[in-house]
């Protein structure tokens, strides 16, 4: 096992030609046990240990000390401050690498190796000049070197003395910039030699050119404040500086938010208006309900005398140096709402009905739960949310919790009350389509918005369901369950029918464990009554019938004949009532 520091980096068993736990393209494991570094980075650097153990011997383990070295690239000096100033406590000289890291580091004055002691000390990267003077004029080299590569870098350091009083200078010249604006500092002052100029900005030096100005480009507020300017000439071995004052606004983010809730027991109404940001925040006031009274930024104001303002617009009136606007809000009683069940069944098949009453209402309105005249409260059968628009019913049983719920909505403008009767698990309505060819039926149904559902049985009466890899069975007397769908299921299609049989099929809509009403039974297959042996039936008995309808005209003829007169009658009649007469 190898670590690094306490971080288990590779593990594997000496001699197994299988390794695994070993970071791919990082560390490769030899079969002695010995560790390969690939793609070493500097990041390798560190104290590693590698642990053997032999069963049944004791553990034994090395450590050692990585060092990994770059080669060192681009080298470059800086110094701070910016100038070297003869009288002042210090003057650092420092180097940065774009890459690699020094073992070594030696600075050199005018081709001289320095050491530390009273003038010079060396520290790290830096190398700091203590009390300069114009002795210390001169060239600088730092050279720095690690077991793979070396660089030298070079810098000329004049020691500054002696400044006149700075004249200073903003372009453009406004008394007011706003926040994405550019401006320019100028500093300059007379001196033997040219003094040189910096600018600070709430004692942080900033960026400045050699000819002592600053660029500032798409200015914001936290730019806003004093910024100075300090002038060091070699000559007077003095520092002089001059300040001026730079005003950035900025308008605030978005559009300002109005609101209102509920106070003092919901006995009146405080009214919000919010536009944060900006420089300087923005005041805010509402006109109509107070005329002097406003705010800043986050203002609020209390009305107790509300009734008048249920459904009038109460508009916020926000202004800011370089915008101008507002918002509104409309308190409103609540309106009719229509409530919204839910149900979910738990992986004990306990039953969970959640019953949502959301008024529109400003402010939100809050929820009373009522059933059987007594107010719910939160315990173990029901829960009510933080809200109160939703009445949670634990362990929902069809016997004993069907009933009706009442939820009100109740704000400082009015109340609206709507009842819920939750109804047992039925269907209201259901059909079936059958494909062209006769081998699929879709089935679809509703249910009552109300009524508890927690899934569906698919139930079939008929031959057994086939497909191409399984022929038709038996034929079933009894319905049975074909398919059980979730309680948001509207739909289903039933495959594999026989085009020449007859099924049944029919919907149970289900509650955790009670099964409720069925659906109607909807038959598919031949057309009812049209069947062969109906038929037949129909082609004999047509003949029958007309030789009963000729018996009775007969009956009727030969009756009136022996009550009237008679009168000559064509002897095929006479042939017929003779013949009809004689049959048995």
């Amino acid at each position: 096992m190898w670590f690094k520091g306490s971080l288990l980096v590779a593990k594997w068993t000496v001699g197994n030609s299988s390794l695994s736990g070993v970071a791919s393209g990082v560390f490769k494991p030899e079969l002695t046990g010995s560790l390969t570094f690939m793609n070493v980075s500097l990041r390798y650097n560190g104290t590693y240990t590698v642990e053997m153990n032999h069963i049944g011997e004791e553990k034994v383990s090395a450590t050692f000390y990585l060092f990994v070295y770059d080669i060192i690239m681009n080298v470059s000096l800086h110094t701070d401050p910016g100038d070297a100033v003869e009288g002042q406590v210090s003057f650092t000289l420092y180097y940065s690498t774009m890459q690699g890291e020094a073992k070594e580091v030696r600075w050199f004055f005018n081709g001289l190796q320095l050491r530390n002691g009273s003038h010079y000390s060396i520290s790290g990267k830096n190398l700091t000049i203590n009390q300069p003077s114009r002795n210390h004029t001169g060239r600088y080299t730092v050279l720095l070197t690690n077991p793979f590569s070396s660089e030298t870098q070079h810098w000329n350091i004049t020691v500054l003395y002696g400044p006149d009083m700075p004249v200073l200078k903003v372009s453009p010249t406004k008394a007011v910039f706003v926040s994405g604006e550019s401006l320019f500092l100028s500093c300059q002052a007379e001196g033997e030699p040219p003094p040189s100029a910096t600018w600070f900005f709430n004692g942080e030096s900033i960026a400045t050119s050699s000819t002592g100005t600053v660029s500032l480009t798409n200015v914001k507020t936290s730019q806003s404040g004093v910024y100075t300017c300090v002038m060091i000439n070699t000559r007077t071995k003095a520092k002089l500086q001059r300040n001026v004052t730079i005003i950035v606004y900025e308008s605030p983010s978005g559009e300002p938010l109005c609101s209102v809730q509920a106070v003092n027991g919901s006995a009146a109404l405080q009214f919000l208006c919010l536009w944060p940001g900006g420089a300087p925040e923005a005041q805010v006031s509402f006109p109509g309900l107070s005329v002097n009274a406003s705010g800043y930024g986050n203002y609020s104001m209390t009305i107790n005398d509300i009734q008048s303002l249920n459904g009038r617009e109460i508009i916020c009136k926000a202004e800011h140096p370089l915008i101008q606007t507002q918002c509104s809000v409309i308190p409103r009683g609540p309106v009719d709402f229509l409530p919204v069940i839910l149900i979910s069944m738990s992986q004990d098949e306990q039953t969970l009905v959640v019953i949502h009453c959301s008024a529109k209402a400003t402010p939100q309105a809050l929820v009373h739960w009522i059933k059987d005249g007594n107010h719910l409260q939160t315990g173990p059968k029901y829960q009510i949310s933080t809200n109160t628009t939703q009445l949670f019913i634990y362990d929902f049983n069809v016997t004993t919790d069907l009933d009706t719920y009442t939820c009100t909505a109740i704000n400082p403008l009015g109340n609206e009350t709507v009842d819920t009767t939750l109804l047992g698990p039925q269907i209201s309505n259901s059909s079936v389509f059958r494909s062209n060819n006769r081998t699929e039926v879709t089935l679809t149904w509703d249910v009552p918005l109300t009524s508890v559902i927690t899934g569906f049985d698919i139930q079939m009466k008929g031959p057994e369901l086939s497909s191409p890899s399984q022929p038709k069975l038996s034929i079933a007397s009894d319905f049975r369950t074909i398919q059980s769908k979730p309680a948001s299921a509207r739909a289903t299609t039933v495959s594999g029918l026989d085009p020449e049989c007859t099924y049944y099929i029919r919907i149970i809509p289900k509650a955790g464990r009670t099964a409720g009403e069925q659906s109607e039974q909807h038959r598919i297959g031949p057309a009812a009554g049209l069947s062969g042996a109906a038929i037949a039936g129909m082609a004999a008995g047509i003949p029958c019938a007309l030789l009963v309808l000729l018996i009775v005209l007969a009956f009727i003829y030969c009756g009136r004949r022996d009550r009237v007169p008679r009168y000559p009658v064509p002897r095929a009649v006479e042939k017929c009532c003779s013949l009809l007469f004689s049959l048995p």
